[in-house]
């Protein structure tokens, strides 16, 4: 069951590579965090109380739904639908993307052992370079929030991919994406002050 959410993630980050408009992103992004909710409750294989309630409440509620909804009201404010006009073109971001699904694989494979799941570690770090592409080849302040919460859940993975034998870094990896999160939102909360210019454009 487990494999087939990993996948399911992994074809999320496809449409990252492939999406022109900001709304489709965040949707995406909330996808992400209901997979990951699933992804960590089914590769765990003790789960007690408080490891529940701890997951759910930052996959669900704060990647699933407090976020989209920032980013949402981001793009209201902005007005901003697509991708800036002088992104890389969808294409060519699909390319890199499969590109880089390809080395991720490769890299899990040197790196395969006893306890971590290559499926888990070629996705965690598809995932990472999904979020350095986004953030590399795009030009609006919102599609690199989009960038660095992909590359939060690429930390998360990483701690459930070796969940089974050290639990605690599953709740280790919950904290650091909490503390990242806090940080974009402290970001997004200084830029939606500005004026429209100010938020969509990182620099002219």
């Amino acid at each position: 069951m487990v494999n087939y959410l990993i996948v399911l993630f992994a074809v999320t980050n496809i449409f990252f590579a492939s999406a022109e408009r900001i709304s489709i992103y965040i949707r995406l992004i909330a996808m992400q965090g209901l997979l990951l909710c699933g992804i960590a409750l089914a590769g765990l294989s003790e789960v007690n109380l408080g490891n529940l309630i701890f997951i759910a409440a930052e996959t669900i509620v704060f990647k699933t739904v407090i976020m989209p909804y920032l980013l949402f009201r981001l793009v209201k404010t902005s007005g901003v639908t697509k991708v800036h006009r002088l992104s890389m073109p969808a294409f060519y971001n699909l390319l890199f993307s499969i590109f880089a699904l390809l080395i991720s694989a490769m890299i899990a494979k040197s790196m395969l052992t006893g306890f971590v799941s290559s499926v888990f570690m070629t996705v965690a770090l598809y995932t990472l370079f999904v979020g350095l592409l986004l953030i590399v080849t795009h030009r609006l302040i919102v599609s690199h929030i989009i960038g660095f919460m992909i590359t939060e859940n690429a930390v998360f993975l990483f701690s459930v991919a070796v969940g089974n034998e050290m639990p605690m870094l599953i709740n280790i990896g919950i904290l650091l994406d909490i503390f990242a999160g806090v940080l974009i939102l402290g970001f997004f909360g200084l830029r939606i002050r500005s004026n429209t210019n100010e938020i969509t454009k990182l620099k002219d």
